[in-house]
């Protein structure tokens, strides 16, 4: 098998030994230095380190080992860092519901809350996003968290993953250092939620196996429209385990009923100044308004057999497999219908921990999950302070459970009895284990030997990068490179620009050719080395947003602008048709209080105009009288309210006195520019965004 690693790149200036902050040895010099001048990377005792790109598996495509103490001291350092806010995930939303499962799984598992159908296992799911604080904004690019846990009959279940399929990394001992580039740079404290900045994408340059991550992470997944849009993922290859103690590979999928849809990259940022919750806020608004959001729980299940076949590892976590190739089955619905009663007590406290599986599901040897499996239990002793954070009530199973653990820190319960241990004699109604209990699935081992390697079935970086990008829709494809060519342009450093454009021409050149006209580049720079070249996959709609977007206005905001004399009836008139169809209406004026209309009338508003632009709206009708055009046209809100909704490719509707504004905003005429009289176009034209108009409102990569 052949080991992968990294060369880093030699820093540009020399380490200085005494230098602020540096460790050393008995004496003023560094304990161990390397040949030429730079430290050896050593752990916390003063052991050099040979690599530090994997960690210690039984077998090249086996288990990592407890006995792993680099990788336990580089996890458990890192579990720690942060007391007591979440590391990473910090920002998060949740709210209670229910799981019902539709289809019985009994074929493949014993887990009841997979085969008994009808029944609803209470759930308590947490969106978050990954790399700002818990006091940053919702809207940032990045990846969010999607972490159910079902409180099932045999116990918890968390299913803790992200609103992506893969990761940016292939092994758990990698976690703290992608995770301390992607946040703030530690000598200056900023940029707070951004990947913008040096430190990540020099460590993504290399890192080559991130790039299938990135390419998700610079479309428009990462700036989704709402929580209620987006779609979960388990990541990770699990198994299930039925009666006779057969396994079947399972991956876990979320599709929202109401579709996917996604923000713009200007509208996003936007958003964040205008309504720095305005996810949360939307979720929230939606449970209280009776609109659940609703998940579809499906699975690709698999055989050994069939993974054997695959043209990729499905251990590695870098990896999806293509609906095409192994499709969705639909076996339940997730709801979601009650907020926190205290934000702190259940969405601050709740702990997701992989490791919590119920007997009939298991885990697999993918090295990214194993380490997960440690250090998810890990944090949460820092972060709750106690090893009894399971009897905080978020976290308590909603079934009976025993077992001989007694004291500790914060310990809320009263264990009776002379016995704290198993097995005894002394106490015949202790907890005793039971047959039917949990089983792990019993793997017979390959005889390779153990080791630091990587399998070289996790060695093609490329393919599936090159993949998702080539079954983009092109304004899917504008965004992408777009987008990399914002956040390379706040790269300071020369080297890690032309390093990315690199592998990018190992992905599609085109892509690369975008980029780097984008970042001012007069030539290509060369490839960086591959260890396999990419292949050309087959080109999967499944990965696309615009290609899926639902054609319905359920679940989406519509913003009507209103002002003294607006037509009463038009007002009427658009709001049953927007309502009709689904959407959420809110009358936006320059002041609260009411505003007089057409027909004598006053009428209550929910938003005032300059706290209420058009970002936060799907659609937007404006509705004047010719003298309140006249007026907005000169008040800049109004005027950003119409330009903004223009450029970010939004529905608008306008009658007389609502053109007078849209000319002031330079808004011009399009399929989705319609007159207010004209409901059904306006419905029409709001259920997906004008992207034929995107060309004339900006310049993209």
């Amino acid at each position: 098998m052949a080991q992968q690693k990294t060369s880093p790149r030699k820093p540009s200036s020399k380490a200085r030994a005494n230098s602020p902050g540096e460790q050393r040895g008995s004496g003023d010099e560094l304990q161990q230095m390397a040949t030429d001048g730079q430290p050896i990377l050593t752990t916390n005792q003063g052991v050099p380190l040979s690599d530090n790109q994997n960690s210690l598996r039984s077998t090249p495509r086996g288990p990592t080992l407890l006995e792993d103490f680099i990788l336990r001291e580089k996890i458990t350092h890192f579990d720690h860092e942060r007391i007591p806010e979440r590391i990473v995930h910090a920002r998060g939303s949740a709210a209670h519901g229910h799981f019902e499962l539709t289809r019985s799984l009994g074929k493949y598992t014993t887990a009841r809350v997979l085969t008994e159908v009808g029944v609803k296992t209470p759930v308590f799911t947490r969106i978050s996003t990954v790399a700002g604080g818990s006091g940053s904004v919702d809207t940032p690019r990045d990846v969010r968290g999607f972490a159910v846990k079902f409180y099932t009959r045999e116990g918890n279940w968390d299913l803790v993953g992200n609103n992506i399929p893969v990761f940016f990394i292939q092994d758990a001992i990698k976690f703290p250092d992608l995770i301390h580039a992607v946040k703030m740079e530690p000598d200056r404290g900023f940029p707070q939620a951004a990947t913008a900045h040096d430190t990540f994408w020099d460590f993504i340059s290399l890192t080559p196996e991130a790039m299938h991550m990135v390419m998700w992470a610079m479309s428009d997944r990462a700036i989704p429209r709402s929580l209620r849009m987006i779609e979960g993922f388990g990541i990770h290859t699990f198994r299930l385990i039925n009666q006779q103690g057969a396994s079947t590979f399972v991956k876990f999928h979320w599709r929202p009923k109401l579709g996917l849809q996604s923000t713009v990259w200007d509208e996003a940022v936007k958003i964040a100044g205008a309504d720095p919750d305005f996810h949360r806020r939307d979720l929230f608004e939606a449970i209280q308004a009776g609109d659940f959001p609703e998940w579809e729980l499906a699975v690709q299940l698999f055989t050994e057999e069939d993974a054997d076949a695959f043209p990729f590892d499905h251990l590695d976590s870098t990896k999806l497999i293509p609906e095409e190739l192994v499709p969705l089955t639909v076996i339940g619905k997730m709801t979601l219908n009650r907020w926190p009663d205290n934000f702190f007590a259940e969405t601050e406290q709740v702990a997701f921990c992989p490791s919590h599986v119920v007997p009939g599901i298991d885990f697999s040897n993918d090295p990214l999950l194993q380490g997960r499996l440690f250090s998810y239990l890990d944090t949460q002793l820092s972060r709750l302070g106690s090893p009894n954070f399971h009897q905080i009530p978020i976290n308590a199973p909603q079934c009976p459970f025993a077992n001989q653990q007694r004291d500790g820190h914060m310990q809320m319960g009263q264990p009776k009895g002379r016995t704290s241990y198993e097995p005894n004699s002394l106490s015949p109604d202790s907890a005793r284990t039971r047959p039917d209990g949990f089983h792990s699935f019993a793997e017979t081992a390959a005889g390779d030997p153990k080791g630091r390697i990587r399998a070289e079935s996790f060695a093609d970086h490329y393919s599936q990068a090159r993949q998702f990008y080539r079954s983009q829709t092109g304004h899917e494809q504008a965004h992408i490179a777009s987008a990399l060519v914002f956040e390379l342009s706040k790269v300071e450093t020369a080297h890690v620009r032309e390093a990315m454009v690199g592998h990018l021409l190992n992905v599609d050149e085109n892509l690369a050719q975008r980029v780097a006209d984008g970042l001012g580049m007069t030539t290509l720079p060369s490839a960086q080395p591959k260890i396999v070249a990419a292949s050309d996959r087959p080109e999967s709609t499944a990965l696309q947003i615009i290609g899926k977007m639902k054609d319905t206005l359920k679940g989406r905001a519509v913003g009507i602008l209103i002002h003294d004399g607006s037509e009463a009836s038009a007002i009427k008139a658009l709001r049953k048709a927007a309502e009709s169809a689904g959407a959420t209406v809110k009358l936006v004026a320059p002041k609260l209080g009411g505003i007089r209309l057409s027909d004598g009338k006053t009428q209550a508003v929910d938003g005032q105009l300059a706290g209420t632009p058009s970002v936060v709206f799907d659609a937007v009708a404006v509705v004047l009288s010719a003298d309140g055009g006249k007026q907005l046209a000169r008040e800049s809100a109004a005027v950003d309210f119409v330009r903004d909704a223009f450029s970010h490719l939004k529905a608008i509707a306008a009658d007389e006195g609502g053109k007078i504004l849209l000319k002031a905003g330079g808004v011009g005429k399009d399929a989705g520019v319609v007159d207010a009289t004209d409901t059904k176009s306006f419905i029409t034209a709001a259920k997906t965004r004008q992207w034929q108009r995107e060309k004339k409102v900006r310049t993209l990569a």
